[in-house]
C-alpha cells in the first residue's frame, strides 16, 4: 500500500530475495509502481483495487502512515497485514499516539489536547511558548506552528480550522535522535543503533551513525523506549521512534512512524542488512537476525531544492563530482520532476572513521549546494 520512495526501496529488497511484488497507488507514475511487477492504479479506499491487491498477494504492508486504517482492516480479513490497522491508526493521531506512549511508560513533552474552544481556554500558561500540532495528517513539519503567547495560540488554532490539535511545550533541546526496530509475528525483535538526526524546516536533513555519536546512556534509553513502544501494541514490521534529547540529558519521545524511515536510509550501505531487508523478513515470516553496522555513516537527504541552487530552471546536480568521492552511495527515487521540498533521493557516505566520512560529507555538501556545517 503506497507507491512512494519507501515502497520503491522495499520492492527492490523484496525482489532481491526473489519475491514478486504488487503496489496499490493512485499515481500511475509512482516510484514504487514503476519498478513493481504489478501496479494497481486506484485510490486507497477503492474496493475493487483492494480486492485485486489481496488476490495478488500473500502478505501486505504499507510504506506510509496515512493509508486509511479501514483499508488495512479490509485487507486483513483475507491476508496477513503488517503493521496492523490498529498500530497505523495510533500513528495517524497524535492524541492516541501520546496516550500509547504514556501506557508504555515513555515520557513525552508536557502537552495539552485542544479539541474545543473550552479546551483552548483551559490550556495552562506554562505550556507556552509551545508548538501547536494538528492531531492528524502532519509530517515533515506540516500542520505545525510555533506559538509564544495565548493570542498566537488562539490565532493558530483558528487558522487550523479548529481541528483537533496538540499543544506541546517547547523544551531546551540538545539534539534529536531516532531508533528503528523490527518485530516479528512471534515477538522476536531487533534494532539498529540509535541515530543522531538534524532537521531543517521540519524535514530531516542529516543522519549520523557511528560509535559514541550519542551518549551511551541516552542511546540505551532510546532503544529501550522504542522496543517498549513496539511491544506495547504487539507491533509487527519495521517501526521508527523519534526522540528529543534535552540540554540536561533527559530523553522525551516525539513521535513514531509505522514503517521504514528516512533516518534509517544509511542502513542500505553501512550495515549487513537494511531496514527494508528487515521489513521483507517481518512480512514473510523469516528469521530476524540482529543487523550489524560495518561502517561509520552519514546520510544526506536530497530535496528538489538542489535542482534550483542557481535560482533558474531545474538543473541536474553534479552527481559525477559527488560519486568521485570515496565511500559515496547515491540513491535517487525515480521521480520525474524536481520540486522544492520534494524528497528526490539520499546520499550515503561510509568509511572506516567518522572523521573521514564527515570530511567527505562536507565536500559533497559543498558540491551540491547544501548548508555547511552538516551538524549543529
Amino acid at each position: 500500500m503506497g507507491g512512494g520512495q519507501l515502497g520503491r526501496m522495499f520492492v527492490h529488497a523484496a525482489q532481491q530475495m526473489g519475491y514478486f511484488t504488487a503496489v496499490l497507488d493512485p499515481d500511475a507514475d509512482s516510484p514504487a509502481g514503476r519498478v513493481s511487477h504489478h501496479h494497481i492504479h486506484t485510490d486507497y479506499t477503492d474496493v475493487d483495487g483492494l480486492a485485486r491487491l489481496a488476490g495478488l498477494s500473500d502478505a501486505i504492508t504499507t510504506e506510509f502512515e496515512n493509508v486509511p486504517a479501514p483499508s488495512l482492516e479490509n485487507l486483513a480479513v483475507t491476508r496477513p497485514v503488517s503493521p496492523g490497522a490498529d498500530a497505523v491508526a495510533i500513528a495517524q493521531d497524535r492524541i492516541r499516539e501520546k496516550s500509547h506512549f504514556a501506557r508504555c511508560g515513555v515520557e513525552c513533552a508536557p502537552y495539552a489536547v485542544i479539541e474545543t474552544a473550552d479546551h483552548l481556554a483551559a490550556v495552562p500558561s506554562d505550556l507556552l511558548p509551545g508548538i501547536l500540532k494538528t492531531a492528524r495528517l502532519g509530517y515533515d513539519g506540516k500542520g505545525q506552528r510555533r506559538v509564544a503567547t495565548r493570542a498566537e495560540l488562539e490565532a493558530a488554532w483558528t487558522d487550523s480550522g479548529g481541528v483537533p490539535c496538540v499543544l506541546e511545550k517547547l523544551l531546551p533541546l540538545d539534539f534529536e535522535c531516532s531508533v528503528i526496530v523490527a518485530r516479528s509475528e512471534d515477538g522476536q525483535m531487533v534494532n539498529f543503533p540509535a541515530q543522531r538526526n538534524l532537521h531543517r524546516d521540519g524535514i530531516l536533513a542529516v543522519t549520523e551513525v557511528y560509535p559514541d555519536n550519542i551518549p551511551k546512556a541516552a542511546a540505551q534509553r532510546a532503544i529501550s523506549a522504542a522496543r517498549s513502544i513496539a511491544e506495547g501494541i504487539s507491533y509487527v514490521g519495521v517501526l521508527c521512534v523519534e526522540f528529543f534529547v534535552l540540554a540536561d540529558g533527559k530523553l522525551v519521545v516525539n513521535e513514531m512512524a509505522p514503517r521504514p524511515h528516512n533516518s534509517g536510509h544509511w542502513t542500505m550501505d553501512a550495515c549487513d542488512m537494511s531496514q527494508f531487508d528487515l521489513q521483507v523478513r517481518t512480512l514473510a515470516g523469516l528469521p530476524l537476525n540482529p543487523p550489524r553496522q560495518h561502517s561509520a555513516a552519514i546520510m544526506l537527504n536530497l530535496l528538489g531544492d538542489l535542482w534550483f541552487v542557481d535560482g533558474g530552471e531545474a538543473v541536474e546536480p553534479r552527481w559525477a563530482d559527488v560519486l568521485a568521492l570515496p565511500g559515496t552511495h547515491l540513491h535517487l527515487y525515480g521521480k520525474t520532476e524536481a520540486r522544492r521540498g520534494r524528497k528526490m533521493g539520499h546520499l550515503n557516505i561510509t568509511g572506516e572513521s567518522i572523521d573521514a566520512v564527515r570530511s567527505t560529507a562536507d565536500f559533497a555538501a559543498a558540491v551540491l549546494g547544501l548548508p555547511i556545517p552538516l551538524s549543529e
